[in-house]
């Protein structure tokens, strides 16, 4: 459009180009800015007529209209522009195939940990959490560690506080939440004790600094050996499949005695030897036993009355034993290849 000769009115020109790139909310918006009733810039400027001599109003008000008409014209035809052009649908061939979306899933390891938690609850069992950061006494010395065990060492734990006083780290198992469960009260007690627990340990194939563990506990009157032994290898044969077989060997632990380890019949040559399981045919499932005296009487519970057991294992090195994975460290990798795999297989034979 040509100017006009009035300033005020030339200032609106720039904007007639720019209405043909709106949207519906941006044209409904300049509509209302320049030709509004209220506060439209050109309405604004034409309240300016009655100021002006008799001889300016004539050609003052022939413009104002002008420029009026050609908005009005602008506005008219970039709404009609919008309800025709469709350039989305004209440039989307709609027969193709739609994209697949990347839908996330629950981690081997995580499904293997809450498998375990269900087998456990079906028998009877609660679910007991606590921190994650603890005190020695909690992690060791209520435990029945003695002071100069190895596992106290730096090497071994991740101290967050040194020097004099009672250090604090980062538990080395869920063991401190049965402490804290024997604490809150009288027995009976049985419970599961899923989490994270962090050791200074070296990658390698079959460890991790950082893991998760299942513990379980249960402390009653008349509990024996027997009750250990009938409970997990029930778990074991849930877990793994009926024809699973299970032996325990002794063992040591500084706060259950006796001690042993649950083996299970390995998962990968079926009991014929492989370098999975160092050729014995058997893999190492968890550690267990009567739960320490000592143990018992450091939580204020009377040992000669009550009794109990527990056990503690690595749900990451059960899912290694259920797919059939040589090396930890490759659930661990972020390879969602590899992921996807175990996403698509039975764990049972």
């Amino acid at each position: 459009m040509n100017p006009t000769g009035y300033p005020e009115l030339d200032a609106l020109l720039p904007r007639l180009d720019a209405i043909a790139t709106l949207d519906r909310d941006g044209l409904e918006a300049e509509r209302i800015a320049v030709l509004g009733r209220k506060q439209g810039a050109l309405t604004a400027t034409m309240k300016a007529l009655a100021t002006l001599p008799p001889e300016e109003r004539k050609r003052f008000g022939a413009e104002s209209n002008r420029v009026k008409a050609a908005f009005e014209e602008a506005f008219a035809a970039r709404e009609a522009a919008l309800v025709t052009d469709v350039p989305t649908y004209r440039s989307t061939d709609l027969t193709m195939p739609g994209r697949g979306r990347w839908i996330g899933a629950l981690h081997p390891v995580t499904l293997v940990l809450e498998e375990m938690v269900a087998i456990f609850r079906e028998l009877g069992f609660a679910v007991a959490v606590g921190p994650e950061v603890e005190t020695e006494w909690y992690n060791f010395g209520a435990l029945n560690f003695p002071a100069d065990h190895p596992a106290m060492d730096m090497h071994d734990t991740l101290y967050l506080t040194q020097g004099p006083g009672e250090k604090v780290l980062m538990r080395t198992h869920t063991s401190p939440v049965q402490i804290r469960v024997m604490q809150s009260g009288p027995p009976p007690y049985r419970v599961v004790v899923p989490g994270m627990v962090y050791r200074n340990d070296a990658w390698d194939a079959s460890h991790a600094p950082a893991f998760l563990q299942l513990e379980g506990l249960a402390i009653d009157e008349g509990i024996g050996f027997i009750d250990l032994k009938a409970t997990l290898s029930h778990f074991a044969r849930r877990f793994f499949g009926p024809r699973t077989k299970v032996r325990l060997r002794p063992s040591y632990f500084p706060f259950t005695e006796p001690s042993a380890e649950l083996d299970v019949e390995c998962r990968i040559c079926y009991g014929s030897g492989c370098p999975a399981c160092k050729q014995t045919g058997w893999m190492e499932l968890l550690g267990c036993g009567m739960v320490h005296p000592n143990v018992l009487t450091n939580c204020g519970i009377d040992a000669e009355r009550y009794t109990g057991w527990a056990f503690g294992m690595g749900p990451g090195r059960t899912a290694q034993q259920r797919y059939g994975i040589p090396d930890i460290r490759l659930l661990y990798g972020g390879d969602m290849r590899f992921l996807r795999q175990l996403a698509g297989r039975e764990g049972r034979p």
